[in-house]
């Protein structure tokens, strides 16, 4: 199978990536179901990337139901080592203006009932999440921003929240009183099952309006939304093409072994089911074997 180290998820308003050549289109199952759409793997600047649009071609797919644990498998099934995951937000201080780029460095998960673990059903893993993002990756995503031209900021606490609805006036001044930044609906659980399959993740988000807290600005609206997005996608693939070719080959940054003495049960317990659907994640820990097609 095709392999690429590197892998964009592209989120409302990035279906596809322009600028990539020897497109090859990957339909694939995973253990834990099909992926949002088909993976296209590509080179982009001389780098093998693997490109998926998270919402499914024509945003099909709403944040909630989102196949995420089948997306992160897929792409570790290719041999993904680093994630970019493209969105938008919405900012929650005066000083993140829409059209602004910013690459948090932490997150406060306000989702529900969304499945976060690769690890249930007999198997226990406790990784270490105090720096959700990859520092690495995220400096390179910076340094490229800042070389595009954009109004970038570095760092800031990014709220992931339920959806599919926008926030509510209180909601919004409560996030804002916890000292969130900016607030989205899909950097969770994508952020948990990235590093569970030992994959560095970083966000490039796009701010495409004030949330409602703003007294002189209007709510936000889906037409707001998206009319913003058609400017910001433009930045955040120039973006992306600069970051691209910057990013090392090795990984020396704690995201490439989180598993390591993060799986709490002893291998005598886990089952051969598990350690079947588990084998890409677990395999060099516990042994097992694979699942992807």
């Amino acid at each position: 199978m095709a392999e690429a180290r590197v892998a964009i998820v592209g989120g409302a308003g990035l279906y596809q990536m322009e600028g990539m050549d020897e497109i090859e289109e990957l339909k694939l199952s995973t253990p834990f179901g099909k992926p949002s759409d088909a993976i296209v793997l590509g080179n982009l600047e001389g780098v093998k990337v693997a490109f998926l649009p998270r919402h499914g071609k024509g945003h099909r797919i709403s944040p909630s139901e989102l196949p995420s644990k089948a997306n992160i498998y897929a792409l570790k099934s290719l041999g993904v080592e680093r994630i970019i995951s493209v969105g938008a937000v919405g900012s929650l201080r005066e000083e993140i203006k829409p059209l602004d780029l910013v690459i948090p460095d932490q997150l406060i998960d306000r989702t529900r009932g969304r499945d976060n673990t690769f690890f249930t059903n007999g198997i226990v893993a406790h990784v270490a999440f105090a720096e959700p993002f990859c520092p690495v990756l995220s400096q390179i995503l910076f340094e490229a921003a800042i070389k595009a031209g954009a109004k970038v900021h570095k760092g800031g606490v990014y709220l992931a929240m339920e959806g599919p609805q926008f926030s509510t006036k209180a909601e919004s001044q409560l996030y804002r009183s916890w000292g969130a930044d900016i607030v989205g609906m899909t950097a969770l659980p994508e952020a948990k099952l990235a590093r569970e399959a030992e994959i560095c993740y970083a966000r490039l988000t796009i701010v495409t309006d004030y949330d409602c807290w703003h007294p002189r600005h209007e709510s936000v609206t889906t037409e707001m939304v998206f009319a913003n997005l058609q400017k910001g996608v433009d930045a955040a693939r120039k973006v992306l093409r600069l970051a691209i070719p910057d990013i090392p080959r090795e990984r020396d940054c704690p995201c490439a072994t989180a598993l390591k003495d993060a799986i709490a049960t002893s291998p005598k317990y886990i089952s051969d089911k598990a350690k079947e659907n588990l084998a890409l994640l677990i395999g060099k820990y516990v042994g097992g074997g694979g699942n992807v097609s």
